[in-house]
């Protein structure tokens, strides 16, 4: 009698040129499911922030007083957002005139497209009133009911009618009489390399005040400014 024989076989091991295909075969599926999927979206860049709104006299404690040229009720706070330093979306405050808020909107807009660095914006009583704290800490800010720092102490400066803001005081020092305020800007002195935040001719910062009809304290010929920005009255 003869023995049926098993039905179950030994597998043979597949030939090396044949793993070889499989395993390139999987490699090149791995690659292409990626780009099946599409491609990524773009992060996507926060909205500008502004808003307008009157400004309280507890705001204003520190940098106005009576006898100021205007009063807390013509002035307004300003929410604007900027881009930071740190390549970041802010948001800060500027105090101004309401004749300049809606100028002031527009031109932070502008800056926040080109997303030119703004150190930090906040009003100057944050700083005790100090002008010269304000600007040692590369401030950005509006209104100050104070004495123009040249031509004599009896003239009000722009800031104190809330028509003038000054940017980014360190990168833009002011030079008054062989004097570089603020101090921390003397490394800023060499005009000549337009470096991130600067005010230079045709750049950015004086293209986005120029264009709405504003001054640039950097064209003043013995005492310039380069961080001051002020409104003619209308």
């Amino acid at each position: 009698m003869r023995r049926r024989r098993s039905a179950t076989r030994t597998p043979h091991p597949r030939p090396a040129a044949h793993r070889a295909l499989t395993l390139s075969v999987v490699a090149v599926l791995l690659v292409a499911l990626p780009a099946c999927a599409g491609p990524r979206p773009a992060p996507s860049v926060p909205p500008f922030v502004h808003e307008i709104r009157p400004v309280g006299a507890d705001e204003v404690s520190r940098s106005w007083r009576p006898g100021c040229p205007v009063g807390p009720g013509e002035l307004r706070a300003l929410r604007l957002g900027y881009w930071g330093f740190d390549g970041r979306s802010h948001v800060g405050t500027l105090v101004a005139h309401e004749t300049v808020a809606d100028d002031l909107v527009g031109i932070f807009a502008a800056l926040y497209r080109e997303r030119f660095p703004i150190r930090q914006m906040q009003p100057v009583d944050a700083f005790d009133g100090s002008d010269d704290r304000s600007m040692a800490a590369d401030n950005t800010s509006g209104f100050n009911c104070r004495r123009a720092v040249a031509g004599g102490t009896q003239r009000w400066s722009a800031h104190a009618y809330g028509r003038a803001v000054d940017v980014n005081p360190v990168e833009n020092p002011y030079l008054l009489k062989g004097a570089v305020l603020p101090p921390e800007g003397a490394g800023h002195l060499d005009r000549t390399a337009d470096r991130p935040g600067m005010a230079v001719p045709d750049g950015t910062l004086v293209r986005a005040f120029t264009a709405a009809g504003w001054q640039w304290g950097g064209t003043w010929p013995d005492t310039p400014d380069y961080q001051h920005f002020s409104r003619p009255a209308r």
